[in-house]
């Protein structure tokens, strides 16, 4: 493969430089003889007999002198001349070999002179001035390498985002003092000087802040918080008043960090504190004290970590307003899925609708991810159009992983796996979950899954209450404790329903309050964002290690009561149980509507949830 151009250029760069500096050292020792004396030494060395050699300049007398010994080489000799009238004649009559130069040009001389130095003055100019950003740019690196995208470059319109509605309104009033600042500075308003977009990874937050630069058709100037951290102390801070002196010049405009979180960390938190990026941070503190707003240059960032940033940053005069990119509902992600399928052909539009209620939780970018992935199984069944089957199948392969149908698994095998699986299916019918079984497989996905049960919640939850966190994990429990019912022993595929279940678990105990024991405390103390949905820390916190060892057995006697439920709720349906495992060997895949006429024939459909004790 072919160097880079910009590799290329810096190799013959740094070759034009070594002949340079190779040039002007030449002409430095020309300056210098091997061997030099006094004009009186010259003339008793003339008198003895040794002079063999000399040239004659206007500044001084060069030759050679004879060999000190016999067989040895003449020595080279330079000497400042001076006014002598009887020194010609000494030449001749001692038959020394004499020569002339022409007098050179004063200007000349000099001009060699100064001629490498200019050479390698005008190499590091081009250098430095190649580029912003160009690797091996020795004045450059205090430059600011942001990308500057002018109105014709940012094709993007809030018609291009979709899902994040409030956010959009609450950024409308920044495009209307972009394009129209008088009308705010009539009133005496001012807009914020700050605006910090937070939500989780993938909402779009960075599409937005190009959709507001677009709608205001003003230059929008990008960078990441990482590119201001530099291993060379100062070139953060220096980076960071040079982007915001060309955001002046350019005003009225947009000034975009992305992944804020990376330079605007809690200043001295913690033995690895990074000086550099302190320095960074307090000269973007500076600067959002020093620039006015109402010249015109916004400030707009985006981070998913808002827990971790210095208090500093967020308050009052700083970033300002922090806008809120959630995660979309229901109508939410219909309007996403309805962007990205612009140039997508679909057997029937409602199909999206489909997808809508089957995607709970979802972000934009795993929306897209999805439509793209139906693209792709529709090109490969060599269809024209996008149908519900391939939609469907884009989300499994989203949230479980492609099938591994090359992943032979023995007969034992097999019918532990599909055992597995259907005690999973028939606790979440039996038990008030708030989650409907979709499909039910026994086909390898992903990463080491053997099968997979297929639960999607039947409408967006923003809450949920202690009974159906204890539901699910009665749930989680359900293949484990089949196995047992069915074999007397389990097996390893449990691994990951524990983790799940002793992770919910935790949060019941530690973070929820959902102890009766320990009442209604939280034993969370790490600061946590709540974009994430993540799991409590199981490291401890300021407690003793006598209420360490009681939260841990609340955790475990919450897992047993499960465990002792499900065992109930099962081995009263044992016959189901195998039942459903039977059929699932035969046809591999059930669907959540044949699992529901299994469990209640009559009318096909599942049975009321139970309300049995916990």
């Amino acid at each position: 493969m072919n160097p880079e151009p910009s590799v290329e250029r810096n190799r013959w760069w740094h070759a034009l430089l070594f002949v340079v500096l190779l040039a002007l050292g030449y002409q430095l020792l020309d300056r210098v003889e091997h061997t030099s004396f006094s004009y009186s030494d010259f003339r008793e060395a003339l008198t003895a007999g040794k002079v063999q050699a000399v040239t004659v300049t206007e500044d001084r007398i060069s030759g050679t002198l004879a060999p000190e010994s016999a067989g040895g080489e003449p020595r080279p000799f330079v000497v400042v001349r001076v006014e002598d009238p009887e020194l010609m004649r000494e030449l001749m009559a001692h038959q020394v070999k004499v020569t002339g130069t022409v007098p050179g040009n004063p200007w000349v001389q000099l001009g060699l002179w100064l001629l490498p130095l200019g050479l390698v003055f005008l190499m590091m100019r081009l250098q430095s001035s190649s580029g912003q950003g160009t690797p091996g740019g020795y004045l450059s690196v205090g430059r600011s390498k942001a990308k500057v995208y002018v109105e014709k470059s940012i094709p993007v319109r809030f018609s291009d985002v979709a899902g994040v509605d409030e956010a959009k309104g609450e950024l409308q009033e920044v495009i209307e003092f972009l394009r129209s600042p008088d009308r705010f500075s009539k009133m005496g308003g001012k807009v914020p000087k700050g605006i910090l977009l937070v939500g989780p990874p993938g909402t779009g937050k960075t599409l937005l802040a190009r959709a507001v630069a677009g709608e205001a058709n003003v230059p929008f100037f990008s960078m990441s918080g990482s590119e201001f951290v530099e291993m060379f102390v100062g070139v953060g801070a220096a980076r960071v008043r040079d982007l915001f002196a060309q955001a002046r010049q350019k005003a009225p405009c947009i000034i975009f960090i992305d992944e804020l979180d990376a330079l605007g960390k809690v200043r001295g938190a913690g033995p690895n504190a990074h000086e550099e990026r302190e320095q960074t941070l307090n000269q973007l503190l500076v600067e959002l004290d020093g620039f006015d707003p109402r010249g015109g240059v916004i400030l707009m960032a985006a981070t998913n970590r808002a827990e971790i940033l210095d208090p500093a940053l967020l308050r009052a005069g700083r970033f300002d307003r922090h806008v809120l990119v959630d995660r979309p509902d229901r109508v939410g992600r219909l309007a996403v899925l309805k962007v990205h399928a612009r140039k997508t052909p679909l057997e029937n539009e409602k199909d999206l609708e489909f997808v809508a209620a089957m995607t709970v939780g979802a972000v934009g970018a795993d929306l897209a991810n999805i439509l793209n992935e139906a693209v792709l199984l529709a090109v490969r069944r060599k269809k024209e159009k996008v149908g519900r089957a391939e939609l469907e199948e884009a989300v499994e392969r989203v949230v479980a992983g492609p099938e591994k149908r090359n992943r032979v698994l023995s007969a034992a095998e097999r019918e532990r796996v599909a055992h597995h699986e259907m005690g999973h299916a028939l606790t979440s019918v039996v038990l008030a979950t708030g989650q409907s079984v979709k499909k039910i497989s026994i086909i390898p996905r992903g990463i080491g899954a053997l099968g997979y049960t297929l639960q999607l919640p039947t409408e967006d939850r923003y809450l949920m209450t202690r009974g159906e966190l204890e539901a699910r994990i009665a749930v989680l429990l359900g293949g484990r404790v089949a196995e047992e019912l069915v074999y007397g022993e389990v097996s390893t595929g449990a691994q990951d329903d524990l983790l799940k279940a002793t992770d919910i678990a935790r949060s019941m105990v530690k973070g929820y309050g959902m102890s009766d024991s320990l009442g209604p405390v939280t034993f969370d103390l790490e600061r946590r964002s709540p974009l994430h949905d993540g799991s409590v820390s199981g490291s401890r916190g300021d407690y003793s290690e006598e209420l360490a060892r009681r939260i841990d057995q609340e955790i475990r006697g919450l897992l047993d009561s499960q465990h002792a439920r499900v065992t109930r709720v099962l081995s009263e349906r044992i016959d189901l149980l195998r039942e459903g495992a039977a059929r699932l060997l035969a046809q591999e895949v059930m669907s959540g509507e044949e699992l529901a006429a299994l469990v209640n024939p009559a009318e096909g459909k599942a049975p009321e949830p139970v309300k049995d004790a916990a």
